[in-house]
């Protein structure tokens, strides 16, 4: 009898596995960083054949951390960065082209002519997404009419497109099994979330061939099985879901209302509207939250692009830490942010200001501005960040939120997240296991082999780690918000010619 699932966590900056037993918790875990490849300013790709190597390398590694065999498998699943673009050989799985990832802002201007000529409207209405870099049609677009030979080979239908959970299927079945789940699929400018299909009005508008796209499956299903891949052991590739939906179902966020915010290298906040979309009027994108025995479950999301992001900002552009983990003594050198504030728009400004030209800031310097200043209002910067979409999500969906349940790795900075409980004046709770997106994506590959036999058994799993509660006063939040919205203002202002 199968003991454990394994969960592959493909990410921005690393690839990661975690395997996990019965009860969700992690038994092993390995993770790898790959390379960051930026060819000019505001361009971001990775090499999917290292993304690739970096994922199976640390699968085996997690398998025989945990001292177990293959065999002691139930199956796998799979989480990654959405939207991120790769093109590859149907024939050879060569890639054409170096994933062009999610951060990748080369495709802004198109993006406008888009808004100016009135077709970002059909996008929203289709899609329920902006018009923006973000997404993948854009990437993909631009592969076909950048790369040599490209559009006259996928008009012949000789490459696939794909998101990362896309290329990871087809490498982990040795090139049988070309498919995306639903959640990846809604993040692609590509797909009615209404119809639940490929659109070919959106494919038209993009020049995109439908031959390149994947078959759309839902997120808890047996895709394919390993080949090769491992061991000869054959294993079923059972779940799929997209960083953010899985981490909202890792969350067990699975009653309409709840909300979840993961801190990664971006910032993303999701709340489960049930089975039905709701539209935005703040500037939020409506999203596929994940689809499950036949039910399609929706989201509404607000992302922030540059979180965790600043810390490593802060470490490897700045310098004024070795180690990510510096930050949080550092911060605690200074008693308050000295009036300085940040905002970090390295490659825009995500929801709800969506403006993929603005550029990060720091405002409020002064001779007495320290690193110790520099590194809070960096960290504060993402709970403001985060600030702004609750907001923006509290109005739409009508909703005083209760609690955000977080996770992610930052979460582990107990500075950040009692600043972000006194920002967003609610409770924040950090679970017991703060790998809820690996988890999310191991819960639904284990429901679709009956490992676990259905959501009541997996809730019972969940557990709260620490709540953090508000402590600010109105006068002090009120304050940061206001020179908040001044530095945001400011941030903006730089974008006008």
């Amino acid at each position: 009898m199968a003991k454990y699932i394994l969960a592959l966590d493909q990410g921005t900056t690393s690839s990661r596995a975690i395997v996990f037993d019965k009860k969700g918790n992690i038994v092993s875990l390995a993770q790898k960083e790959f390379t960051q490849i930026f060819p000019e300013p505001g361009w971001v790709e990775h090499d999917p054949k290292e993304i690739w190597s970096t994922q199976i390398s640390v699968a085996t590694e997690a398998v025989v951390k945990a001292g177990i065999s293959i065999a002691d498998l139930a199956g796998i699943g799979i989480t990654n960065q959405r939207e991120t673009a790769v093109v590859w050989d149907r024939r050879t799985s060569e890639p054409v082209y170096n994933a062009i990832v999610w951060q990748d802002r080369r495709t802004a201007a198109y993006c406008d002519e888009l808004k100016q000529d009135g077709s970002s409207t059909m996008i929203r209405e289709k899609t329920g997404l902006v018009t923006d870099a973000y997404f993948s049609a854009t990437k993909v677009k631009w592969i076909l009419d950048n790369v040599d030979g490209t559009r006259e080979r996928a008009a012949k239908g000789e490459l696939c497109f794909g998101t990362i959970d896309s290329w990871l299927l087809w490498k982990l079945t040795n090139e049988k099994v070309h498919a995306t789940d639903v959640t990846n699929a809604s993040r692609t400018l590509l797909f009615n979330i209404y119809s639940m299909e490929w659109d070919d009005a959106l494919l038209d508008l993009f020049t995109i061939p439908r031959s390149m796209l994947p078959e759309v499956r839902s997120s808890s299903e047996i895709y394919g099985y390993t080949e090769q891949v491992l061991t000869a052991v054959s294993l079923p590739v059972c779940g799929i879901a997209g960083d953010q939906q899985s981490a909202l179902f890792g969350q067990m966020c699975i009653q309409p209302g709840m909300v979840k915010n993961t801190y990664g290298t971006g910032c993303f906040m999701l709340m489960n509207t049930g089975s039905t979309p709701v539209t935005s009027a703040n500037n939020l994108l409506t999203t596929v939250a994940w689809k499950l025995n036949g039910k399609v479950e929706y989201a509404l999301e607000g992302g922030v692009f540059i979180a965790g992001a600043v810390v490593q900002w802060l470490r490897d552009g700045l310098k004024i830490i070795t180690r990510s983990k510096d930050i949080e003594p550092l911060v605690a050198m200074a008693e308050d942010n000295g009036g300085v504030y940040m905002v970090p728009a390295f490659t825009g400004l995500g929801a709800p200001h969506w403006n993929q030209h603005a550029r990060g800031l720091i405002v409020g310097i002064t001779r007495g501005t320290t690193d110790a200043h520099i590194a809070r209002a960096a960290i504060e910067s993402i709970a403001f960040q985060v600030m702004d979409v609750l907001k923006a999500m509290q109005a739409d969906a009508g909703l005083a939120i209760k609690e955000v349940r977080v996770d992610g790795g930052a979460t582990i900075n107990n500075h950040l997240m009692q600043f972000q409980s006194d920002m967003l004046n609610t409770k924040v709770v950090r679970p017991r296991i703060t790998e809820t997106t690996a988890l999310g994506a191991a819960y639904l590959a284990g429901l679709a082999v009956g490992f676990w036999k259905d959501l009541e058994e997996i809730s019972g799993y969940w557990e709260s780690d620490v709540v953090f509660e508000t402590v600010m006063n109105d006068d002090e939040r009120k304050e940061h918000v206001h020179n908040w919205n001044k530095a945001i203002r400011a941030a903006l202002a730089w974008t006008e010619s």
